[in-house]
């Protein structure tokens, strides 16, 4: 059986599932991120040897859908950004998972190794959608945007699943989100990738090395 983080969610009519989707049926998913930039001539190989060294301690969590470990080099020509990032991508079950972890050791550590962060989190799941072989990604890419005022959310939100779908069955994806929050009114685009992508040229995403994946169901 294919190990599945999360199928499309909030169908109107609902196809047959196998198990491991079902285990996601009526979860309130929480996407959440923090990113923190750091000095121009950091040395990035500190953040692989703490992944390599703490990344497993998730594996086994089970409030966690997944969490994926990234980082962006500067000038790097495989994932280019402007900025040294560290910016953890995560999938929880519900709130409460993560609010457990907000306010629990694991957190603090990172505080007091990296500072304090804002945390992004887009608790409206539009679209969720995984295959098999999504721990193996190498790459994953980020888009925020701004949902315009007035915007008929219906139909942004048959187009997003459209976009999901389209990510993993033809565009080779191998795990594909899509959520937003209203407070601000911003949408997250979240992929995870085999490759460098075709994305690359394209100013409003950004583009992340996968250092880790940690799914604890798979």
């Amino acid at each position: 059986m294919p190990e599945m983080a999360c199928a499309i969610t909030g169908m109107s009519q609902q196809p047959t599932i196998n198990r491991s989707e079902q285990l996601l049926r009526g979860v309130t998913m929480q996407a959440m991120q923090y990113s923190f930039t750091l000095p121009a001539d950091y040395d990035m190989s500190i953040i692989s040897r703490r992944v390599n060294d703490k990344g497993s301690a998730l594996d086994n969590h089970a409030p966690l859908i997944f969490k994926a470990y990234l980082s962006a080099r500067r000038n790097s020509t495989e994932t280019p950004s402007h900025e040294n990032l560290y910016a953890p991508f995560y999938l929880w079950h519900d709130n409460d998972g993560m609010t457990d972890f907000l306010t629990g050791p694991g957190f603090e550590g990172l505080v007091n190794a990296f500072g304090w962060p804002a945390v992004n989190t887009w608790p409206g799941m539009i679209a969720c959608k995984s295959g098999s072989g999504f721990k193996e990604a190498r790459f994953a890419s980020r888009e925020v945007l701004h949902i315009p005022p007035f915007t008929t959310m219906e139909n942004l939100r048959a187009e997003e699943r459209r976009l999901v779908e389209k990510a993993t069955d033809t565009q080779g994806a191998l795990l594909a989100l899509t959520a937003f929050e209203p407070s601000h009114w911003t949408l997250v685009r979240f992929r995870l990738w085999p490759e460098d992508t075709t994305l690359t040229n394209d100013p409003n995403i950004q583009l992340y090395d996968v250092l880790h994946v940690s799914h604890p169901a798979g």
